[in-house]
Order: C-alpha cells, then sequence, then structure tokens
C-alpha cells in the first residue's frame, strides 16, 4: 500500500503502515483518490525537525477551514464527522527521517483525546521525539529523500513559510487494499486549482527568478538603496521629519540668476502665472550678498507646472536663468517641526513637556537659617553641624551681628578657629605613636603594665656595674698630688 506524491519539487513514495494504523490509512488514502490535496501548499517548515502539508487552502486564509478527513469531505453538513479519532500505535516513533504522520489537536472536552483530519507532517530529521503521541504516524518515505532535503533547504519567513511556494500538485494511489466508503467519487482527472487557493500564491511554483544582469537596471537598484539608507539617517539625525518625506510639489526652483536681481523684480516676473506665496532669493547671512538661486512658492501646482514650461531658460537681468522643481523639504521639516512643538506644548501640563516631570532647583528651599544641619552661606550649602562652643558673635548665616554685610571668611574657616579656642577641642601634645601604645597598654593592662615595666627595670639594674670610669681631669689631678707629696718629702 502505497501512494506517489508529485511535489513542485519533486516526487516523494510514501509507504503506508496499514496493520498498525488501518484507519488513519484508510483516511489519507481515500484523500489521495479524490485529489483532495492537490495544490496543497506546504504552509510549515521547520528545518532539520518536519514541514507540514495537507490543508488545501492554507492556514493563512480566511477560506480556510483547517482541512476535513474522507467522512468529512463526503458528509460536509455534519460538523461532527470533520475530524476522527487517530491510532497510537505505542511501538511506533518519530525516530527516522520522512516518517509520515497526522497532525492531530486535542479536545476541547479531554485533553487526553486528540483528533486529527488531514494535514499531515513529515520529518526532516532523527530522533523528533516532541512529536511522539502528538502526532499519529502511518507510514514512512521511501523515495524522494532528495526532495526533503530541497524542502529542508528551502527559505522561509518568520513564520516557516517558504517564500517560493511548495505544493502538491498531484496524489496517485499505487495500491488501495480498503474499499470506497459511501458517497466517494474518484474524479476522472486532476481538478484545477480553486480561485481561494490561487490566492495563497506569494511567489508561484513555476516562476523563474531571474536574477538583474542589466548594469543600467542594476545602477538605478543601487541608487534607490543609497537614497533610502540616506533618508533614513536624515531621519534619525532629525534633518527629516520622515525617511518617505517628499518634496512639494508647487515650489520651483530658479538658479543662475544676476546678483543685482531683487526678491521684488523675481516675483512681478513669476507673479503672472498665478499667486505666489513666498518669493525669496538665498542670500549670504554674513555679507548679504545673493547666492544666484532662489525658491518661489505657487499657490496651486498648476500654475507652478505652467511657470517651469514657460520660465526655463528665459533671459532676467542679462543671466539666462534655469528653473526646476524643487527637491527640497526643509519647509515641510520646519512647519512639520514648528507644529510638533506646539502639540506638544498643548497638550502636556509638566515641565519640559512631560507631565510627570517637574522643575528642580539647584539649590533647597528647606534650608534653616541660622541654626539646624542646613546652614546656608553666602548661597551655599554646607550640611555640617555648629561646632561645639561656637562664639554667639557669629551666627549660622555667616554675618556679623554688628554688621549687616557677610563677612569674607567662610563658615569652614570659623569653625576652625572656635574649635582651636574650645578646651575639648585642644590637640593633644603627645603625638609619639609609642606613647599612645603604652597608654593603650596601660589602660587595658589594669596596673599589669606597671608592674612588668619596673621588674624590667630592676632586672637592668642587677647587672649594672656601679664602678664609674676615673675622669681624665681626676687622672691627672691624682698625679699631680703624687708629685707634689714627693717634692715635699
Amino acid at each position: 500500500m502505497s501512494v506517489l506524491l508529485e511535489t513542485s519539487l519533486g516526487d516523494i513514495t510514501i509507504d503506508l503502515l496499514v496493520d498498525s494504523a488501518p484507519k488513519c490509512c484508510q483516511n489519507f488514502l481515500k484523500l489521495c483518490k479524490i485529489k483532495y490535496y492537490n495544490f496543497s501548499p506546504v504552509h510549515s517548515v521547520q528545518p532539520n525537525f518536519s514541514f507540514q502539508t495537507g490543508d488545501p487552502i492554507g492556514p493563512g486564509s480566511k477560506n480556510s477551514d483547517g482541512g476535513r478527513c474522507i467522512w468529512g469531505v463526503l458528509d460536509p453538513a455534519n460538523t461532527a464527522k470533520k475530524t476522527f479519532k487517530p491510532e497510537f500505535a505505542p511501538k511506533l516513533k518519530h525516530a527516522e527521517t520522512g516518517t509520515v504522520s497526522l497532525a492531530t489537536a486535542p479536545s476541547p472536552d479531554d485533553p487526553d483525546e486528540r483528533f486529527a483530519g488531514s494535514q499531515f507532517i513529515v520529518t526532516l530529521g532523527q530522533n523528533v521525539d516532541y512529536l511522539n503521541g502528538k502526532a499519529a504516524i502511518f507510514g514512512e518515505v521511501v523515495e524522494g529523500f532528495d526532495v526533503l532535503e530541497k524542502i529542508n533547504a528551502a527559505f522561509i519567513d518568520d513564520e516557516g513559510r517558504p517564500l517560493k511556494d511548495i505544493r502538491l500538485l498531484h496524489t496517485i494511489v499505487l495500491d488501495d487494499p480498503f474499499p470506497d466508503p459511501e458517497g466517494l467519487v474518484e474524479p476522472p482527472a486532476s481538478p484545477v486549482p480553486s480561485a481561494a487557493q490561487l490566492a495563497t500564491v506569494r511567489i508561484g511554483h513555476d516562476e523563474n527568478l531571474v536574477e538583474e544582469t542589466d548594469p543600467e537596471a542594476l545602477e538605478r537598484v543601487r541608487r534607490e538603496r543609497e537614497a533610502r539608507a540616506q533618508a533614513l539617517t536624515l531621519e534619525m539625525v532629525g534633518d527629516l521629519p520622515f525617511a518617505e518625506v517628499a518634496p512639494p510639489e508647487n515650489v520651483l526652483f530658479v538658479c543662475k540668476l544676476n546678483p543685482v536681481t531683487q526678491d521684488e523684480d523675481l516675483e512681478l516676473i513669476f507673479s503672472r502665472f498665478g499667486k505666489i506665496l513666498s518669493c525669496e532669493i538665498i542670500r549670504d547671512k554674513r555679507t548679504d550678498d545673493s547666492l544666484q538661486y532662489a525658491f518661489i512658492e505657487y499657490q496651486n501646482q498648476k500654475d507652478c507646472e505652467q511657470a517651469y514650461f514657460k520660465m526655463d531658460g528665459v533671459l532676467i537681468d542679462d543671466h539666462r536663468i534655469h528653473v526646476d522643481f524643487s527637491q527640497s523639504v526643509s519647509k515641510i521639516a520646519n512647519d512639520w517641526r514648528d507644529a510638533t512643538n506646539m502639540k506638544r506644548r498643548r497638550g502636556a501640563g509638566g515641565f519640559g513637556g512631560v507631565d510627570n516631570l517637574e522643575r528642580k532647583k539647584k539649590y533647597r528651599d528647606d534650608a534653616v537659617h541660622g541654626s539646624g544641619r542646613n546652614a546656608q552661606v553666602d548661597n551655599l550649602i554646607i550640611d555640617r553641624a555648629p561646632a561645639p562652643g561656637a562664639s554667639a558673635r557669629y551666627r549660622g548665616n555667616g554675618t556679623d551681628d554688628r554688621r549687616s554685610e557677610p563677612r569674607k571668611d567662610d563658615g569652614r574657616r570659623r569653625e576652625r578657629r572656635e574649635a582651636y579656642h574650645d578646651d575639648r577641642w585642644r590637640r593633644d601634645r603627645s603625638r609619639s605613636p609609642r606613647r599612645d601604645r603604652d597608654r593603650d597598654r596601660r589602660d587595658r593592662d589594669d596596673g599589669r603594665y606597671e608592674e612588668r615595666r619596673r621588674e624590667r627595670s630592676r632586672s637592668r639594674d642587677r647587672h649594672r656595674n656601679d664602678r664609674r670610669r676615673d675622669r681624665s681631669r681626676d687622672r691627672y689631678r691624682m698625679a699631680d698630688r703624687g708629685s707634689e707629696r714627693q717634692r715635699r718629702d
């Protein structure tokens, strides 16, 4: 029992597992026999996983009903026969490439019970365990693995739909062991695609996409892409209100003017074609010299076109001017900015055009003058408590009671001076690290430190030599006494 599927990419032969899933195989065989799958699109491709088809129109169309089983096709009025309960053989797994199974959906009443229609799935990889228990296996691909590789490598969009259509063009039943249900009629020939099926064509499967080789066409495409990229850049930096903006069609660009030509003269000459809204010769901002080109805005587009055809190449003030339609969008951009800013200012009630934003002040207003932690000194905030014992002459605001103007010395210098005259802030005279260490040790040892120090002093006195060296002057004095005693004797 086999079926041949003729696709737009080649032929696929499927062997059906009649013994393991007889009802699924009967449904698939009879749908192929009545040409139900003809022109069905491959609407979902997941590379190295699977592809899905079997809906004659495609799930993306509003005319699609998702597909029906053979009993639902033969009795369309009975909605209960649209789907059927397939068989799930425990031994059949999606282990090999080319495993064919019916797509199922859980019942709304019982999630453990699943129903199938006409859509089927073909695996594109091995060990697709995710489909086990969710898709009912009924066959396997025996020929056409090259077609599976082409489908696996097809270009798809974000939803998995191939950009170029892949269609089931024809189905041929090679062997059918099941009797035909009541009311089944095999068509004599393959039916033509319906209007609903043709409406889902994105790029036809028989359409040849030939790459453009004309140098002029390629250059035109390159310039269009470059222009779009530049317009997008100008929109990002704020020079254009939006990238697709087009220049106004009622504005003329006039160049090659004589430097002596004035705005009034140019407007008088061009006003015979219609009402002019504005006429401006562009001048240098520093020297106010004419840059020899101007923009003329008409009220009507037809007047602008008439002036273009009549005034191009006309001699004005001994200069033959050139007239063309303006390509500048600065006026539109300025109007757009003004209108947008006006709407923002009109609709927003907060600071800066944002409702939930309020003005933040640079300095705090809740500073307590003269006392407290936040004392304001010469418009500056000093987060510092006043020094203990500060003189009452100087207040926290840095001013003298006898004078109204602030003193030049700041709060830090005054604090340092007041702290110097306070006994509690007097600097310790002992700055020796050894003295500080001995004092701390003496406090911690609770008197034992003094006892150990006295013991060390006694040990040093025990080994001290009490004999003093004779001084040199005493030794000489004794020698003088001895010589004098000898002379007396």
